[in-house]
């Protein structure tokens, strides 16, 4: 019974991890990213960033859509087996038509 329940409190943890912060810049965009990385961070990634030029990506400031970063359950998941030593993260960006 013990088992069953550290399982079940794991799984809830790895579902309940999981996050997205948009950042929209107010013009309409595509629905597909231009660009979709996954960013490594290592220690639950104190003290670290990784940085995407969404400018440069998209051939200029002004055709920047939105940038999105997420935390997947892939991620979630790959930090839970790391016990935290490996926190990946997903980083788009999207660009006007």
């Amino acid at each position: 019974m013990v088992k069953k329940l550290c399982i079940i409190a794991a799984m809830t943890f790895a579902l309940a991890a999981c996050s997205t912060q948009t950042f929209n810049m107010g013009r309409t965009g595509s629905s597909m990213p231009k660009t979709d990385n996954m960013q490594s961070f290592f220690v639950y990634g104190i003290g670290q960033e990784q940085t995407i030029n969404a400018a440069e990506v998209c051939g200029g400031a002004s055709k920047v859509a939105k940038v999105q970063t997420q935390m997947t359950f892939l991620n979630g998941l790959l930090g839970a087996i790391t016990f935290g030593i490996y926190t990946p993260r997903q980083a788009r960006v999207f660009c006007t038509r």
